[in-house]
């Protein structure tokens, strides 16, 4: 076969031919909307239990404590059992803590929240519970949707459809979110989280299982599993410095923990206004990531991804000055827009350096790196805004993304000159006479 007829067009819904990947994002998409209809519900919850802005971070550390606590186990676990049925077990402990903050809500459960020291703590307990679960849930999904490919040559597209369907259902799930919290309250609205996540255990149930892919060399022990995501991490310059770029921007430049404030105290919209805020981020990382399927990132990509991320820093320090709700709107939808190029490219980056037998440990480094440098930013927010106040506070992460761009741009030359062109195949040789 020549060259020219080894290149096939770009096919943008490749992955999406493919019935077991379907019924994953579909899975996907009922499990997003429902924990984060129920991630915006227990947020206005306890802020208007305490009116505390730092109670929102403590939110964020209940829940990024046991999944940091258990991710590295949880890496060599789903390397180690049938992803498949950790993915069950663990969206079904979700269901049950959704039904739990249903049953706190409702008014045999609201005794249990009458004000004094502890009245937050059961729906903290709650959160602490589903932390563990997430962190087991992040490596198994992670190295889960690979093996539903047919081929390598489908990744990059599947990648993309997974962040763009995940990006899709965080629009809806603030915005529902904010709906149900303004015309139902808050009990109706975690037994709407509750039944999603039914959906999302009959939709997981219908994927067929797969073997764990084969290992190579030798079986190493527990503690040398547990500890072989990190050393692969640390010894691949991109892949690290592609993390620790997503990690210090989540963890500083995040202002979502603290959108109930602005939307009570600086906007002055309310819960319905909450939704629309919680959502904009992630309507502009939806339409970027449509954008990128049909025009993937190629050339330059280390280079658009640093700007990216300054250009995220930037729109959030314009976001804490605003005090207009559209113009707000409108720098969220540009946190979404860049942080949809960080996303994808890491992802990428990770799936195509990784091992498939090793693809659990790393992502549980990289739900280590990513995944909690999200509830972690929360209580960093949190507690800065004590400090320094909301605004100063949201500013002051901003101003330090930039920094750590500009770090980055100085010390990972790989990033800074990475490009993810494909290669075109070698002409084969010509025949010796």
């Amino acid at each position: 076969m020549s060259a020219d007829t080894a290149l096939t067009p770009h096919d943008p819904y490749a992955a999406l031919r493919i019935p077991d990947f379907r019924r994953l994002i579909s899975a996907r998409v009922c499990f997003t909307v429902a924990t984060r209809v129920q991630g915006l519900v227990v947020a206005w919850q306890i802020f208007r239990l305490t009116n505390d802005p730092l109670a929102l971070g403590f939110i964020g550390l209940a829940e990024a404590l046991p999944s940091i606590g258990v991710s590295l186990y949880a890496g060599h676990v789903a390397d180690s059992v049938k992803r498949k049925n950790i993915i069950m077990v663990t969206v079904t402990v979700l269901l049950l803590c959704a039904a739990a903050l249903w049953a706190l809500a409702s008014p045999a459960g609201l005794p249990l929240l009458a004000k004094g020291a502890l009245y937050t703590l059961p729906l903290y307990v709650v959160i602490f519970i589903s932390g563990i679960a997430r962190g087991f849930l992040g490596p198994a999904l992670f190295s889960f949707m690979p093996q539903l490919l047919p081929s390598r040559e489908k990744l990059a597209n599947a990648i993309t459809w997974n962040s763009t369907t995940y990006q899709a259902s965080a629009v809806l799930g603030p915005a529902i979110g904010g709906y149900l919290v303004a015309h139902l309250g808050v009990a109706n609205s975690y037994a709407v989280a509750a039944v999603l996540l039914l959906l999302a255990v009959v939709q997981f149930a219908g994927i067929a299982s797969r073997p764990l892919p084969a290992r190579e060399g030798e079986k190493l022990s527990l503690q040398e599993s547990v500890l072989s995501g990190l050393k692969f991490i640390f010894s691949n310059q991109l892949v690290l410095a592609a993390l620790a770029l997503d990690m210090f921007a989540v963890l500083f430049g995040g202002a979502v923990a603290l959108l109930p404030v602005f939307a009570v105290d600086i906007l002055h919209v309310g819960a319905a206004g909450l939704g629309h805020l919680e959502a904009a981020p992630a309507v502009g990382s939806v339409l970027m990531a449509v954008v990128l399927t049909y025009f993937p990132l190629k050339r330059h990509a280390g280079r658009k991804l640093l700007w990216a991320v300054a250009g995220f820093g930037a729109a959030t320090i314009a976001f804490a000055l605003s005090t207009n709700f559209w113009l707000s709107l409108g720098l969220l939808f540009l946190t979404g827009v860049f942080d949809s190029v960080s996303v994808i490219v890491r992802s990428t980056l990770i799936h195509t350096y990784t091992p498939e037998y090793m693809k659990g440990r790393v992502s549980a480094v990289n739900n280590i790196f990513i995944g909690s440098s999200n509830e972690i930013g929360a209580f960093e927010s949190g507690a800065a805004a004590k400090l320094l106040g909301v605004v100063r506070s949201v500013v002051f992460g901003g101003i330090m993304t930039i920094v750590v761009v500009l770090v980055t741009t100085w010390r990972a030359d790989k990033l800074r000159s990475l490009d993810m062109t494909p290669k075109k195949p070698e002409p084969a040789p010509e025949p010796v006479a």
